[in-house]
């Protein structure tokens, strides 16, 4: 452990050293498939007849593998289980918590192409983007066990004479957490950490669609010397698990990143009170974007199509940062949209298996309708200049597709699609593109390519999301680096990976002593 943070470096497969090690992990990924997972409650193994099958989005008959599930009095037994572990992790000294958080990170560290060979099966992830799912997760661990050793003395205020003040940071209670399939490593494992390290107990709920990457994380914690019960792995389904950790009087926290519909769900259901609670729950929410690209008419129009083109069909679109309108300037609109469309065509879809393919499919039956249906809409609302196909037939995949021309108030201007579709749309002068920018009820992530100093300095003041780029794509966020998180319906604006994130999780407590 080095005592100044810095992110983990990427794995650069252009090295043919690289990309062997990387095919020897795939290779041994394959081997494994088809393992049945357990619950982990108070440490032990539990299996049950009910089972989440992970099944391999670009070839819908390979089976990554089966978990448990967990039911409402498994998870009563697993409540319990942390209850119980919370009495004695949160007496635990501050510093051995973050060494614990060292330890895992070391681990994956040394596993890193494991981790990211597993997340190009189960998720469908090309390896540039599970290579970076797979480092953010270590960077999660890395930043906030530095953090927690910032935090674990608490704040200085000041003390009058004949008394000592002190302000320090005390843990919640037990945390539910409920990550999402998209970053199915760096997001599970920084959700999972966070209340870790900040001496509360964990409930951990995975993505239906991704559980075997979060069962292999788990046995990690383990390794790394987490107490029994202080984390438990409960797959299952999203009401009669989920919804039932949500609501239940001894959970404190509760921590999801997912669509609107359930993140609003779950704040609303936080809010009520139950018979035996004695607190208000904590809640974290982070529910996606609808994000722009704006190109100013002082723009470098090559660097303008490579920041949409990226931000559009990166994961294949299904990032809450995903770059899913451009709203450019009349003048170069017919220039940024015909480079755009040509760098478009040039990108390759396929299995993630092969390093060749920069898309692989969407997660599931479920994405891939939703996501056809608004390519379906998209035809009525704007021009069609790209993509627009798709294919079920063996895995769900779907061409990047740009419409043009399309009415800043139409569907697919406003509404999430979560896949490889990008509406552009015009505008008359900058101040008509900030405002359009700003004219949906997300505001996660933006870009602006503008080589104009004071509609820079403009954006920055009056472009309203949560994480803003400048002459550079809108996804991409790094931990320690680009604090994430989003205003408006895109979330409680908790900022990932950042300064304050830690404290979101703890209780401030003041202490007065007279001498």
């Amino acid at each position: 452990m080095t005592t100044t943070y810095k992110h983990e470096p990427f794995t650069d497969f252009s090295k043919e050293e690289n990309r062997q090690a990387f095919e020897a992990a795939l290779s041994r990924a394959e081997a494994s498939l088809g393992q049945d997972y357990p619950l982990i409650i108070g440490g032990e193994r539990i299996f049950t007849e009910e089972k989440l099958v992970s099944v391999n989005p670009a070839n819908k008959d390979e089976i990554i593998g089966t978990v448990s599930k967990a039911n409402q009095a498994l998870a009563d037994k697993a409540m319990d289980a942390a209850l119980e572990a919370f009495e004695n992790w949160r007496k635990w000294d501050a510093a051995a918590r973050a060494e614990i958080l060292f330890r895992a990170a070391a681990m994956v560290r040394r596993r890193k192409h494991e981790f990211s060979a597993l997340l190009v099966k189960e998720a469908g992830k090309p390896w540039k983007e599970a290579d970076a799912d797979t480092a953010e997760a270590i960077d999660f661990m890395e930043y906030y066990a530095r953090q927690m050793l910032e935090l674990k003395d608490g704040k200085p205020v000041n003390s009058r004479e004949g008394e000592l003040n002190r302000y320090v940071y005390t843990p919640t209670g037990v945390s539910v957490v409920i990550p999402p399939w998209n970053f199915a490593c760096a997001i599970m494992v920084g959700t999972t950490v966070a209340p870790l390290v900040t001496g509360n107990t964990v409930l951990l709920k995975p993505a239906e669609s991704t559980p075997v990457i979060a069962a292999k994380f788990v046995e990690v914690l383990e390794e790394a010397g987490v107490p029994k019960g202080v984390v438990n792995f409960v797959p299952g389904d999203p009401v009669e698990v989920g919804e039932y950790l949500v609501d239940h009087p001894k959970t404190a926290l509760i921590t999801f990143t997912g669509s609107r519909a359930v993140g609003t769900r779950i704040y609303q259901r936080a809010s009520v009170v139950h018979e035996g609670q004695t607190h208000l729950k904590r809640v974290i929410i982070e529910m996606g974007g609808k994000d722009t690209v704006v190109v100013d008419r002082e723009a470098n129009l090559d660097l303008a199509a490579e920041a949409i083109v990226t931000s559009a069909f990166g994961f294949s679109g299904q990032k809450c940062s995903a770059g899913s309108r451009a709203v450019v300037h009349e003048d170069v609109y017919d220039e940024v949209l015909e480079k755009a469309v040509r760098l478009t065509k040039e990108l390759t879809v396929g299995d993630p298996r092969s390093h060749r393919n920069y898309m692989g499919p969407v997660i599931n039956q479920k994405a891939y309708d939703k996501i056809t249906g608004y390519i379906a809409i998209g035809k009525e609302e704007g021009r069609l200049v790209t993509g627009g196909e798709a294919d079920d037939s063996k895995g769900y995949f779907i061409q990047p597709t740009i419409f043009a021309d399309v009415d800043p108030k139409a569907r697919i201007m406003q509404e999430e699609i979560f896949g490889p579709v990008v509406a552009f749309c015009k505008a008359k002068d900058f101040d008509e593109a900030i405002e359009i920018a700003n004219n949906t009820e997300y505001g996660l992530t933006g870009a602006v390519i503008s080589n104009n100093a004071e509609h820079i300095e403009r954006a920055k003041r009056d472009f309203h999301v949560g994480n803003l780029y400048f002459n550079r794509n809108c996804t991409g966020a790094i931990v320690g680096y680009h604090p994430f998180g989003g205003f408006k319906m895109s979330g409680t604006d908790s900022k990932a990976g950042g300064p304050d994130y830690l404290i979101l999780h703890m209780q401030a407590k003041t202490i007065s002593q007279m001498l």
